[in-house]
């Protein structure tokens, strides 16, 4: 079995540093491709090829390996994109031979469907966190941050102080590649903000003396005056939906769907929720519209001339059903 834990080759080394210079790639998305290409090579070492001498007969007997050892159909779909980018790099970049996975299509994923909370159960949730101390005001704002932003919980975790604007209901978030957007939230959420910066808030669960810069510019810290982690930002979600009773429901992505989907069923615009949740392309927020058939439906049945169902007028006393 190829763990994918040997040493990678210049070019491989090459592709991921202009990942993360020149495209701003996550260090956890660097991880991963860099696991996927240590594996690949180790696949190549055995047949005794370099990169450069891959074909795609090669690249598809890879696929078909990865495909036989049981891994699932998402993480191969991945793989394949770290072995087509360094193939592409290696072209473009470095005068290599033609990409070998050119026209080579990778694994059919299934479409996953959002499981989006209605908006009763995210009322449920947002009212889970009781009590005022700064613990409290602290989780409350950042449930109703998410749900009112679809923010993901990395960007959550990434705002500094000075991104928010109370005044205008603006937030400046980081998203993935380091791209930078502005959304808005709602009066809840500023509310819960304002608390959360209060002095029974933050500023108690500050330390006397901070430990580094980034701590003291978080929006969000620990009781220890760090920077809130993911980790500890799902708790936070998972705690509440527990007390919510929906803790097989929430996940901080399910209040990221339930913010798209709810936005949608209201009537905003695609193009708008798109920019909302910083996607690249239009294609990923499509999903949202999918789990919106009744709305669908029932607009059209509003709006479309032949599609309002005719109402049967009741038979007159005496008069027979039929001839």
């Amino acid at each position: 079995m190829i763990d994918g834990s040997g040493i990678l080759s210049a070019d491989a080394e090459e592709y991921l540093s202009y990942l993360a210079v020149e495209r701003g790639r996550a260090p956890a998305s660097l991880a991963s491709y860099r696991r996927d290409l240590r594996a690949y090579e180790e696949f190549l070492d055995g047949r005794g090829l370099t990169v450069a001498e891959v074909t795609p007969r090669v690249v598809e007997d890879y696929l078909a390996f990865l495909a036989a050892s049981g891994r699932r159909a998402s993480s191969n779909a991945r793989a394949l994109s770290a072995i087509r980018g360094l193939h592409r790099f290696c072209e473009d970049e470095r005068a290599g031979p033609p990409d070998p996975t050119f026209g080579l299509s990778g694994p059919r994923l299934p479409s996953p469907i959002p499981k989006a909370l209605s908006e009763e159960e995210v009322a449920r949730l947002l009212s889970a966190v009781v009590g005022d101390d700064a613990r409290a005001r602290r989780d409350r704002a950042i449930l109703e941050l998410m749900y009112a932003t679809g923010i993901r919980i990395s960007e959550l975790c990434g705002l500094a102080v000075t991104d928010l604007d109370l005044g205008r209901g603006l937030a400046k978030v980081f998203g993935k590649g380091s791209k930078e957007r502005i959304v808005p939230f709602g009066r809840p959420a500023a509310g819960a903000l304002e608390a959360w910066l209060a002095p029974p808030g933050r500023p108690a669960m500050a330390p006397e003396r901070w430990a580094r810069r980034s701590d003291e510019e978080a929006l969000f810290i620990s009781s220890r005056g760090r920077r809130l982690g993911r980790q500890s930002a799902w708790v936070v979600v998972r705690r509440a939906a527990e007390r919510a009773g929906l803790a097989d429901r929430v996940t901080p992505h399910v209040l990221r769907h339930s913010c798209a989907t709810h936005l949608l069923e209201h009537g905003a615009d695609i193009r708008v929720v798109q920019e909302l949740l910083g996607h690249a392309a239009i294609t990923t927020t499509q999903i949202y519209t999918r789990v919106t058939g009744d709305l669908l439906r029932r607009v059209y049945e509003e709006a479309h001339p032949r599609a309002r169902r005719q109402r049967t007028a009741p038979l007159a006393p005496g008069r027979p059903s039929g001839k």
